[in-house]
């Protein structure tokens, strides 16, 4: 018995090991992937040669060679590369951590930042921004997915508690609310300005920009720190209400504090990045294969592998043609399949 008791205690140290460093490892990860992706462009007059020259040049003073343009090179990575580095970054980091943050409080593996009618409003949002052409795009669509999650808590709240299960149905019915009016401008839009609307919400980074990046990180920011600081109620949550009641907390009130800082974030993600599908729901599952259901290693695991994963995916998209596809394409060509597998062959629960 001892013997066995020793041998287990050492296999879940190793365990707990490997997966301390598997945490780090995922944590550090958007560090080269952000140096990658400004070494790679659709751009044939600057390549990662050039760029390489010129921050060797920037921070060693070399010599730059004659077919170096210091100029070209500096707006590009400067103006172009790094503003929409960052800006996906932060997008997949906040459907990553959203993602989890909101399967832990539905205990449900299927749902995403979208299940409250979010993805709808925005998209609505911005449509009709884009349609009148005086109404702020980015505002338009952060106002309406609040809006939209505040509708379907409002319809789900029954008294002093919130039931997870009519809370979903009811962001099935705001969102399909929100889809109709959707729908209803693009019917009236007239063709050119369709076009920008139907783009949007494919999802799309071509337009990122520092004025994107400023007006969307302290929103993605203060959402990733409230979900942070609350990652321990997570795996309270996790394991449902009465075990949350049975230590001595309120989980409609755990629910809210968690939800809050996550829908913040999704929204002003898809505020500035339109509708990229499958990214808050596949994420969560990857990490928690690798790291296990304790959301105080997968919460901000989530936001740095979200951020790091769509931003290898953008940089592949920009990079495979010399037009732009909409990133939202890619992530749903490329997340339906695991997913699918996910479902097959995985057995994810919610036991810490």
């Amino acid at each position: 018995m001892e013997t066995g008791t020793g041998s287990k205690w050492m296999n879940e140290k190793h365990v707990t090991t490997g997966r301390t460093a598997l945490a780090w490892a995922l944590y550090l990860l958007p560090a080269p992937v952000l140096v990658a992706a400004l070494f790679i462009g659709p751009s044939s007059m600057v390549r990662a040669g050039h760029v390489w020259q010129w921050l060797c040049a920037e921070l060693f003073h070399m010599q730059l060679s004659p077919d170096v343009n210091d100029y070209l090179v500096r707006s590009v990575v400067l103006n172009i590369r790094l503003p929409r580095a960052i800006l996906t970054f932060l997008v997949g980091g906040a459907l990553g951590a959203s993602g989890a943050a909101m399967q832990s409080v539905f205990r449900n593996p299927l749902v995403s930042p979208f299940i409250l009618g979010l993805s709808a409003a925005a998209a609505f949002g911005a449509a009709l921004a884009l349609a009148t052409g005086w109404i702020p795009v980015q505002a338009a669509a952060f106002a309406c997915g609040m809006l939209a999650v505040g509708l379907s808590y409002f319809l789900a709240r029954s008294g002093k508690s919130v039931s997870v299960v009519a809370l979903v149905l009811s962001g099935i019915i705001v969102s399909g609310f929100f889809t109709a009016l959707l729908t209803i401008v693009q019917f009236l839009t007239d063709p050119f300005k369709l076009q920008t609307i139907v783009h949007w919400t494919m999802g799309n980074l071509h337009t990122a920009n520092w004025d994107k990046v400023l007006s969307a990180a302290p929103l993605i920011l203060a959402g990733a720190a409230g979900m942070f600081l609350f990652r321990w109620r997570m795996n309270v949550l996790a394991m449902g209400d009465e075990e949350t009641r049975a230590v001595g907390l309120n989980p409609e009130r755990e629910k809210l504090n968690v939800l809050a800082p996550a829908t913040l974030a999704a929204s002003a993600a898809v505020a500035v990045g339109g509708v990229i599908g499958l990214v808050g729901l596949i994420i969560p599952h990857m990490v928690r294969m690798m790291l296990g259901p304790d959301n105080s290693r997968s919460v901000p695991a989530c936001f740095t592998f979200g951020g790091a994963f769509l931003l290898i995916v953008d940089t592949c998209s920009r990079a495979v043609t010399s037009f732009e596809i909409p990133i939202g394409i890619f992530t749903t060509l490329i997340g339906s399949p695991f997913f699918i597998y996910l479902l097959k062959k995985s057995r994810i629960g919610w036991n810490l």
